[in-house]
């Protein structure tokens, strides 16, 4: 399988990412892939960019080094109902939004409320994408989870850093990519790069769909063709979303 574009990157703007988005442009060049998507932490994580860098980012050319440049958004759900740190003034122009739990937002607890909490970002309308759904500190049930992405079109993704630095991923993973496969889920295959050197790495993610038999077309990002298309989908739903809040 090939994966066209890489859905999750970090810049130094992130605060613990060491690298720039010129970095990660060359990075991406040197991989072979069709672009990147930006996805620098919301505001409520330590360090993190205040929310003005995310309306900020249309000043970044849409091709940088022969590769395309995607704005995004790895936000941080903080409760039990979903709530996120998404900047609602810029949400409805990034191409890509992503919600997660992270330990400084959102402690993690019992498999009961994690999950509550991850279906109640499922929900939100301005949210596209779970970023690393495995992770092992956050248990959740994922049969419930993968049901509430297929009924709201959402994209669970298979984080390949996850192997590195979350414990007990692998096997979450695993059964995501199985469920997601055999319940016609979508998802999406990043980095998680937090320096540029791991930029388009995605072997063991890679793996983990070969070993669940997922269809390319299922892996939003296999193709530029595929992530674009979800993407204007995405945006333009969003967008409603938005207007139905003023």
């Amino acid at each position: 399988m090939i994966i066209s574009v890489d859905t999750h990157t970090h810049s130094i703007a992130s605060g613990h990412a060491y690298s720039t988005i010129d970095d990660l442009a060359k990075a991406a060049q040197k991989r072979g892939l069709a672009g990147f998507v930006l996805t620098d932490h919301g505001p409520s994580l330590g360090g993190a960019p205040h929310r003005y860098h995310f309306g900020n980012l249309k000043v970044i050319p849409k091709v940088l080094f022969d590769v395309r440049f995607y704005s995004g958004i790895e936000s941080n759900i903080l409760d039990k109902k979903g709530s996120t740190d998404i900047p609602l003034q810029y949400a409805g122009n990034l191409d890509f939004i992503m919600a997660g739990f992270h330990e400084m937002c959102f402690e993690p607890q019992s498999e009961k409320v994690n999950t509550e909490a991850l279906i109640a970002a499922i929900t939100n309308p301005l949210v596209d994408a779970i970023s690393h759904p495995g992770n092992g500190a956050f248990p959740i049930n994922i049969d419930a989870v993968v049901d509430a992405a297929k009924a709201y079109g959402k994209v669970l993704e298979i984080n390949n850093s996850s192997f590195r630095v979350r414990s007990g991923s692998k096997k979450n993973c695993q059964m995501i990519a199985q469920k997601c496969t055999e319940n016609g889920v979508l998802m999406s295959c990043g980095s998680d790069a937090h320096y540029h050197t791991d930029v388009g790495i995605f072997t063991e993610a890679l793996t983990i769909f070969d070993e669940a038999n997922a269809n390319p077309e299922m892996i939003i990002n296999s193709s530029v063709e595929n992530f674009e298309a979800f993407i204007e989908k995405r945006k333009a739903l969003r967008k409603e979303a938005l207007q139905s809040l003023k």
